[in-house]
């Protein structure tokens, strides 16, 4: 079971994840073309950063 801190950061690393691409989408249609870019390559910096973690193993619980 990963640690209190670890499950923190990954729950925190997805909350940046789907803010970033919610101001991505919000930006681009009010035609904010630089904050939307920019956005979006947050979002793309995040997606790779949560891919890049090792996986989640279980520990037996004895």
């Amino acid at each position: 079971m990963p640690s209190n801190p670890e499950k923190l950061g990954r729950f925190l690393l997805r909350g940046l994840r789907i803010g970033a691409s919610t101001v991505s989408i919000v930006e681009l249609l009010r035609s904010d073309w630089t904050g939307g870019i920019t956005a979006g390559v947050a979002w793309l910096v995040f997606l790779q950063v949560e891919r890049r973690l090792p996986p989640v193993t279980e520990e037996p619980a004895d």
